[in-house]
């Protein structure tokens, strides 16, 4: 009689995990239709760059290039591809070194004081959600004059990290409220100063809120377009996403080689997506991945 027991529960058990196994034809279809949706434009995009400007113009997109060539990514290689990159990677390093220099204290203050000015800072943060860039950028290329900034890389890193910081905060000011309140007190008990919590307690159990940050702000200084567009003329500044303008005439577009920049340019930040998307989906999901 005794081995008889667990019997009755094993039954619903058992029905349970199958009821879980059980395939979910609409979500199957679903993720095919969303696979194709991402990932045709990125093969008639690499397609295309493999292809003459005379197949490119008159031929399918679809269609695998009848002649395939390098000559497009070699004329991106040649004309100054190099230098924009380089712009643009300081820029992104930049943005992202501004942005958790300033927004891990500030978040951290935000979650562990309880002040009227802690809030105020917050929900002022927060307000710099709902503006647009393009709602100040005048007043924004005036103080940028002001400066003597403009045409180089300071008018365009500045910007960009004030508007990657208000969802930087939101992100890490997230991350930081589930850090439970007892490591703190065994910190303060241990006689741990608010500074040394924050390095050796915050930080390390904040890494997935960081890592989501990086990839937000790297991201937003890699795509910008506006203010690079604004705030700079020369071609010493120029970054990648203005760069795409050298295949672009008031003749025509080559079209192979633009699509060639566009593959090159997206494959550093696509790198650091690589490396960095553990942290990410940890920083999505909340600390430890809950």
């Amino acid at each position: 009689m005794k081995g008889a027991g667990p019997a009755p529960a094993a039954g619903p058990a058992r029905r349970r995990r199958h009821w879980t196994r059980r395939p979910n034809p609409l979500a199957g279809l679903g993720s095919v239709l969303w696979l194709a949706v991402v990932l045709v434009p990125l093969y008639a995009m690499i397609t295309t760059s493999l292809t003459h400007q005379d197949e490119a113009l008159g031929g399918n997109a679809l269609k695998p290039p009848a002649h395939p060539t390098l000559d497009n990514y070699a004329t991106v290689l040649h004309n100054g591809f190099g230098h924009f990159l380089l712009n643009t990677v300081i820029t992104a390093a930049a943005v992202v070194a501004i942005v958790l220099v300033l927004c891990v204290p500030l978040s951290y203050v935000a979650v562990r004081t309880r002040g009227f000015w802690s809030g105020a800072a917050f929900r002022l943060f927060l307000l710099g959600v709902a503006i647009p860039a393009q709602a100040v950028v005048i007043p924004l290329y005036l103080m940028i004059a002001k400066l003597r900034l403009y045409d180089s890389l300071l008018a365009v890193v500045l910007p960009t990290a004030a508007f990657a910081m208000p969802v930087s905060v939101l992100i890490l000011t997230g991350t930081l409220r589930d850090v439970s309140e007892e490591l703190y007190e065994a910190m303060a008990l241990d006689g741990a100063s608010p500074a040394r919590m924050l390095f050796q307690l915050a930080v390390p159990m904040a890494k997935g809120g960081i890592g989501t940050v990086v990839v937000y702000a790297a991201l937003q200084a890699w795509n910008g377009f506006l203010f690079p567009l604004i705030f700079t003329q020369s071609d010493g500044p120029r970054v990648l996403t203005l760069g795409l303008f050298t295949y672009v005439s008031q003749f025509g577009v080559d079209i192979p080689a633009l699509l060639a920049s566009v593959v090159l340019s997206g494959i550093p930040i696509f790198a650091v997506y690589l490396v960095a998307r553990r942290a990410l989906v940890g920083g999505l999901m909340g600390v430890g991945g809950k």
